[in-house]
């Protein structure tokens, strides 16, 4: 989809006022430009959420649990997660996705890093969750997660191609994915960085979430995850390693000279009860994420501050900020938020709360309201959904 025309964003109230053309933050709007007031508000940068998972937005409405709880990390992703993603169809991830995207925007999160699995529905699973980013209007950058942990070497290969299918817009970029190196042969990940090499674009991947992935890196004769992945030539400059949690200091170091982002997950790793990544503070390339918790970065980076206290980590201020500088990279901007070059997105608060959302220069949210669709109609449809899917997920 065309971006929309240019507009004048302020002033707000501390002067500021932003204009957009094309999609870009520019010095001056061009003449006929559309003007959206905020005398009473504060323009700030739109958050970006760098790792998610559209595909479990419906858990909110109601996800029953596992018949036993999980004892540990792998049971977790085996009694539900690896589970709801095999009981995907177009319709739930659909309508999950556009749940997701709205509470997205109505949070001030503009932009998405979205990692997908849906075993059982491959091709064209990407094109529905772009569907939902263009058509409500959130920046996104997607991939699938390809893995051999269902149905093998044929699974990772139609979830490599299916990457290749993403299609370029204003707001959408493809990225490749893995699901995460314990779930993927040495063929496998070698094959993924070719491709994203060959896509000029870069590897989004799970990395030391937990020990298991550790474990399994060893037992394949490697020192860990990375150590694998980086001698595979799997993880291009620039690309995502998700977590990290079970890195050393010289590990996230060595990631980051080769040009890697990192992305901090607190509120998931406290939930899944896999650690804190604390020597992700040994780089500052450590963006933030949700890993599929509630899109809203406000909420996170709280978490965020409360976990760093009580593990006595004392920088991790610029992550949130930080996730704009990554998705510029990808989108070809200045990486400084609201600065000319930049992107397009912002947000404008008045009293904390968020009453404006635009971007690429189309206003989204008008005045604490979707403008893009009808919020209601799109949680009664993901209402619907989820009975079926949980109703799906108890057949597995």
């Amino acid at each position: 989809m065309a971006l929309t025309g240019a507009i004048v964003v302020g002033p707000d109230a501390r002067g500021r006022s932003v204009a957009i053309d094309e999609g870009r933050v520019v010095a001056a709007a061009p003449q006929g430009a559309a003007h959206l007031a905020c005398a009473d508000g504060e323009i700030e940068p739109g958050a970006v959420c760098a790792h998610t998972h559209l595909y479990s937005g419906l858990a909110r409405y109601g996800m029953p649990p596992p018949d036993r709880p999980p004892r540990n990390f792998l049971e977790i992703l085996q009694k539900v997660w690896w589970r709801l993603d095999r009981a995907l169809d177009g319709d739930s991830l659909a309508a999950a996705a556009r749940d997701t995207v709205a509470r997205a925007l109505l949070a001030g999160t503009t932009t998405l890093v979205d990692h997908h699995e849906s075993p059982n529905l491959i091709e064209g699973s990407l094109a529905i969750l772009a569907e939902a980013c263009e058509a409500l209007g959130a920046r996104a950058l997607l991939c699938y997660g390809a893995s051999e942990r269902n149905f093998g070497r044929d699974e990772a290969r139609r979830g490599l191609a299916e990457c290749r299918r993403v299609a370029t817009s204003p707001l959408v970029r493809g990225l490749v994915g893995l699901h995460a190196s314990f779930t993927v042969s040495d063929q496998t990940a070698r094959e993924a960085g070719a491709l994203a090499r060959e896509l000029g674009t870069i590897i989004h991947v799970h990395l030391a979430e937990d020990q298991a992935d550790v474990d399994d890196a060893r037992r394949r004769g490697y020192l860990g995850p990375l150590e694998r992945l980086l001698s595979l030539e799997a993880l291009p400059e620039g690309s995502i390693l998700a977590h990290g949690v079970r890195l050393s200091r010289d590990q996230v170091r060595r990631a980051a000279d080769a040009g890697c982002w990192f992305v901090h997950n607190p509120r998931s790793n406290e939930g899944n009860r896999v650690g804190y990544a604390g020597a992700l503070s040994a780089t500052r390339r450590v963006a933030l994420g949700v890993d599929g918790w509630d899109p809203d970065m406000a909420a996170e980076e709280a978490a965020l501050t409360r976990l760093a206290g009580q593990n006595g980590d004392a920088d991790v201020g610029s992550r949130l900020a930080l996730g704009n500088a990554l998705a510029a990279e990808r989108f070809g901007a200045e990486a400084e938020p609201l600065a000319l070059g930049s992107l397009g997105d912002l947000v404008v608060r008045q009293n904390g709360a968020v009453r404006h959302v635009v971007v690429g220069g189309r206003v989204v949210v008008d005045n604490g309201a979707l403008a893009t669709a009808d919020f209601g109609s799109i949680t009664a449809r993901a209402r619907a959904e989820a009975t079926r899917l949980w109703s799906r997920m108890a057949a597995i």
